[in-house]
């Protein structure tokens, strides 16, 4: 038959008929036509050894052949053509018949014109055609029973054609590559790019982007029918299985109905050890197909680099789910809190955090108050030019607590918002967010406008709104590793290079060599800096010394450094070690005048900014750090063929006798992979069903960390 998914019918006469009409769309791409056919479809063959049209008693061996040259010849004469009539036997219900016509054979059901429609009509493409080629069993062979030319439409050129429906198509290998594309977060029209530079033109892709986006579309739904929720509950098992180090939690409802999940890899966790001091923890990502909040934990490591701590897909964001997506991420980073933890103003989340982390600083992140504040006082904005440049200042440029609070006192006066009842209510909670009360608070010199804005950037390349929660960890994987790649490219970089002084200093040298090549960058240009300021001492008070640090050549603004007599520790009114733990340039320069720059204090250094950061073996987490990929793994034995094929595929290129030469070849040789793949799928089809049984079910247990 021509395909295997045409309906039965009842019988009529003595031959029993099929009638499939469609109004814009082809009856053979909505039936599973093979792949080899498909592909042969689209190609015009060059060879004059056999007829080019088809003729009355014309004979093909099978229904395959006939509608593979009909096909052939439509696409040549410019038109597409369709299966209409297809008829069975009336006894053994077997194919005897067939029709192929023009596609624009036909008129559109009158029932379907008068319907109302919500979107607009498509244009008509039926107009009564009358070009046919019909076929009839005629013992172990096909016979053309008729044949008509002729045509009552303009016919395409041999280029247009490839446009029309009936000869677009997307082959085995388009699939692959549009899947692997997809997966990397390439829209559709880069897709179309790839594959028409792959392909030597526009014209030659075989397909359009509508039907890149319908086999996408399919492919998804497919998955839907899966069932989402145990792809990733499957997923989840096959990563603790490869990778022991790898934890999961997720909760399910007495319906059996997955909730909440949280997951995090071995060197997320092993991270968090290392750099764990700081987090934010952030639900503002909606990014999968079920609007479920997407909450990362993430930090910064010695390169100054977005680092993961893990990440969990809420059902909802009430003060329960964070506690117990709280409680599960400290479990699974072995019960370690962090000494900051920054977040959005939820009340929710900040319930939840004093519950489960009690001796955690919470900050609140600026970047989303500074959003709030142009939403509630764009009244203010609008009316007073000056307004933005005076609360600017009040907030990012005020170093001390009393500077703050004067600055914010008068903007209140001066603009009319002594009343404002939100603007108090933000104020009540100023030490959460307001800079100048947070500077001695340790927070790895993040900004958090800065590590929101990354965050975002982060993840808008890999997934969208439309992505299913089993797809949305795999993209998120992908992100890991991406990250991963780029820490590694900097751990090379600080090893393999040296770092370029800018001044005589000692303490420069032995820098360079202590800190992260990020890290240094920053200290040098605090200690290149210190040469611009000026000391004088402001007041002495038994062991200890205050001075007043200037810039040269000016009077404000004033820092003052306390050194403790006798000792090389010193704190300064800007906080910056006390914030980002890197000396400042206000210290450097006492430290410049009274101990000559000769050696970088020991206190002063601190680790999780130097080039040992990560030597410390975490013991309790089990990473794969050391393992090495072998050809037992498919996606590397892909890749090592792939490169071998292109070597050859330039070669074969060179000539017609090498391209026939390798054709030949490859013909043979996907005829033998077959064969073996055949075999192999036979011994293991009793494993993959046991598989599937046994991970039935299994995800009605859940709520707790599931580790290997």
């Amino acid at each position: 038959m021509i395909s295997k998914n045409c309906p039965e019918v009842g019988d009529v006469g003595s031959e029993a008929e099929i009638v499939t009409e469609n109004e814009n769309e082809n009856v053979e791409e909505e039936c599973d036509v093979d792949v080899d056919v498909e592909e042969r479809g689209n190609v015009i063959s060059s060879s004059n050894s056999g007829p080019l049209e088809p003729f009355i008693g014309m004979k093909f061996d099978d229904v395959e052949d006939a509608q593979t040259f009909y096909k052939a010849y439509a696409r040549r004469r410019g038109f597409s053509m369709r299966t209409n009539h297809s008829r069975l036997s009336k006894e053994e219900k077997k194919l005897i018949a067939v029709d192929y016509v023009c596609s624009r054979e036909g008129f559109r059901h009158e029932s379907r014109k008068q319907k109302e429609r919500t979107i607009p009509e498509p244009a008509e493409t039926k107009i009564g055609c009358k070009a046919i080629m019909a076929i009839r069993k005629d013992g172990e062979q096909w016979a053309v029973t008729k044949f008509v030319p002729e045509h009552n439409h303009e016919l395409l050129t041999l280029r247009s054609t490839s446009l029309l429906r009936g000869h677009r198509g997307v082959t085995r290998a388009q699939k692959k590559l549009i899947l692997t594309l997809n997966e990397s977060g390439v829209p559709t029209r880069k897709i179309m790019s790839v594959l028409s530079k792959e392909s030597g033109g526009d014209f030659n892709v075989g397909c359009i982007g509508k039907d890149v986006e319908n086999f996408l579309g399919n492919k998804r739904r497919k998955l839907f029918e899966e069932g989402d929720a145990q792809r990733l509950y499957t997923y989840f098992l096959d990563r603790q299985c490869k990778e022991p180090g790898f934890v999961y939690s997720m909760q399910v409802d007495e319906n059996g109905c997955m909730g909440s999940c949280f997951w995090a890899n071995a060197r997320s966790r092993a991270a968090y050890q290392y750099f764990g001091d700081v987090v934010t923890f952030d639900a503002t990502y909606l990014t999968n197909i079920y609007k479920m909040p997407f909450v990362p934990f993430s930090g910064v490591n010695h390169h100054h680099q977005t680092i993961m701590f893990g990440c969990a897909l809420l059902v909802n964001e009430t003060a329960e789910s964070y506690t117990w997506l709280l409680r599960t991420w400290q479990e699974a980073m072995l019960g370690k809190a962090p000494k900051t933890i920054i977040t959005d103003d939820d009340k929710a989340m900040a319930k939840a955090i004093v519950e489960v982390l009690p001796n955690t600083t919470h900050r609140l992140c600026l970047w989303h108050i500074l959003q709030k504040f142009l939403e509630h006082l764009a009244h203010v904005y609008n009316k007073f030019p000056d307004f933005q440049k005076d609360f600017r200042h009040c907030i990012h440029e005020t170093i001390t607590i009393d500077e703050f609070e004067e600055e914010w006192t008068s903007i209140l006066l001066k603009y009319g918002l002594i009343d404002n009842t939100w603007l108090q209510n933000l104020y009540n909670r100023r030490e959460m967010w307001v800079p100048a009360y947070l500077r001695s608070t340790f927070c790895a010199g993040m900004s958090t406008t800065q590590r929101s804005e990354s965050m975002n950037k982060f993840f808008k390349d890999y997934v969208h709104s439309s992505t299913m929660v089993s797809d949305f960890v795999h993209q998120y994987e992908k992100t890991l590793n991406a990250r991963y790649f780029k820490e590694k490219e900097k751990d090379v970089r600080t090893i393999s290079t040296r770092a370029i002084l800018k001044t005589g200093y000692k303490i420069e040298e032995e820098a360079a060599l202590v800190y992260t090549r990020k890290s240094f960058m920053k200290f040098q240009d605090e200690l290149f800096s210190s040469q611009r300021y000026k000391s004088t001492k402001h007041q002495s008070d038994g062991e200890s010394k205050t001075y007043g640090v200037t810039p040269q050549c000016k009077e404000s603004p004033v820092y003052y450094v306390t050194l403790e007599s006798g000792q090389e520790k010193a704190t300064c009114t800007c906080h910056m070690y006390e914030f980002m733990g890197i000396i400042c340039r206000h210290i450097l320069c006492v430290f410049g005048k009274k101990f000559k720059l000769d050696m970088l204090p020991r206190q002063y250094i601190l680790e999780r900014w130097t080039v040992n950061a990560k030597s410390r073996a975490i013991l309790e987490i089990p990473t794969s750090e050391a393992h090495v990929t072998t050809q037992d793994d498919p996606t590397m034995r892909k890749s090592k063929l792939a490169m071998q094929f292109y070597e050859i595929l330039e070669l074969g290129s060179q000539s017609i006798q090498k391209f026939n030469h390798l054709s030949l070849a490859l013909d043979k040789v996907h005829k033998e992979l077959l064969l073996i793949e055949d075999g192999q799928e036979k011994n293991s089809t009793n494993d993959s069903v046991m598989l599937r049984r046994s991970s039935t079910g299994a995800n009605k247990r859940t709520t707790k960390i599931f580790e290997k």
